[in-house]
């Protein structure tokens, strides 16, 4: 897990360089599709990061008012 959250920091942190270098407008056009490109790519990661984690959230909360969790993977195979 800590490696997913690394990565997710990692991700979030590329894409806000990517935000101020298309903020600044000193890139060419060419270079500024390439970084939105990567920053779509980014943002959809990251997106699906937070996806996970809330997903993770309701299967832990959702066990008779107890406490547990339970495998990711499992839970989506079940639906």
């Amino acid at each position: 897990m800590i490696k997913d959250k690394q990565n997710f920091e990692d991700d979030l942190k590329k894409l806000q360089k990517i935000v101020e270098e298309l903020s600044s407008g000193s890139l060419s056009l060419a270079d500024a599709l390439k970084k939105y490109e990567d920053g779509i790519k980014l943002s959809q990661a990251c997106s699906q990061t937070l996806s996970e984690a809330q997903r993770k959230v309701e299967l832990l909360m959702k066990k008779d008012g107890k406490f547990s969790l339970e495998k990711f993977e499992k839970a989506q195979e079940e639906e």
